[in-house]
């Protein structure tokens, strides 16, 4: 499967250096990231082609509140582009980060199939919705899912998903602005790297395909 980039949301970081994983410390001073757009193809069962773009991806990384190497903020925004060769009944797409403290993100690795793999000590355990804080320790990684969407369900009360849908069309589109990002428990590096799990629904296929970016330094 060919590697994507970074799906777009960031992690927080205190690193000095954006990149490069450094001595945790305390920051001082924002540190923006401005990652590459990338663009990815997978081909569905029934020879569907589906491609998944990601631009604009940047993350503004800056000191906590917590004031300590155990904490981490950032505020990130990314843009997401999925089309299709042909129109289908519907496309999900979930958008978020993988946040792994002390864990070699780099060694997540791509399949075939659409899936990916990480070190068992790095497998992500837990996974956090949108607005909420993210408790990570040593060896730890954690799923961060960007959207929130909230809707009734068949007896009125509040269901969420961290999945947008579209329904029977070919394209979908989605963004979001300097959202925000907390990590605590950290007192070691911390890395993040972004996921997109895209399901697309034909009448002959279904399937979800894993689209990784690009891993990038919290500190």
């Amino acid at each position: 499967m060919k590697k994507i980039s970074s799906v777009a949301l960031a992690v927080a970081g205190l690193s000095a250096a954006a990149v490069a994983i450094s001595t945790p410390a305390v920051a001082s001073a924002d540190v923006k990231v401005v990652l590459p757009a990338q663009t990815g193809t997978q081909t569905l069962g029934d020879g569907t082609k589906v491609t998944l773009s990601r631009s604009n991806e940047r993350a503004n990384i800056n000191p906590s509140l917590g004031g300590t190497p155990l904490h981490r903020n950032a505020w990130v925004s990314a843009v997401y582009n999925v089309k299709t060769s042909k129109k289908v009944n519907s496309i999900k797409v979930q958008a978020g980060y993988i946040v792994g403290c002390q864990v070699n993100l780099n060694s997540l690795t791509n399949s075939g199939n659409g899936s990916g793999s990480v070190p068992s000590s790095g497998t992500p355990t837990a996974s956090v919705g949108a607005g909420e804080s993210i408790t990570v320790g040593p060896g730890q990684a954690v799923n961060y899912w960007v959207f929130d969407r909230e809707t009734a369900d068949d007896f009125g009360n509040d269901s969420h998903s961290t999945k947008i849908n579209y329904k029977k069309t070919d394209h979908g589109r989605l963004s979001y602005t300097n959202q925000t990002i907390m990590v605590n428990g950290c007192g070691g590096y911390a890395q993040a790297r972004s996921i997109a799990n895209v399901s697309v629904d034909t009448d002959n296929a279904r399937q979800i395909l894993t689209f990784y970016g690009r891993p990038f330094s919290l500190g």
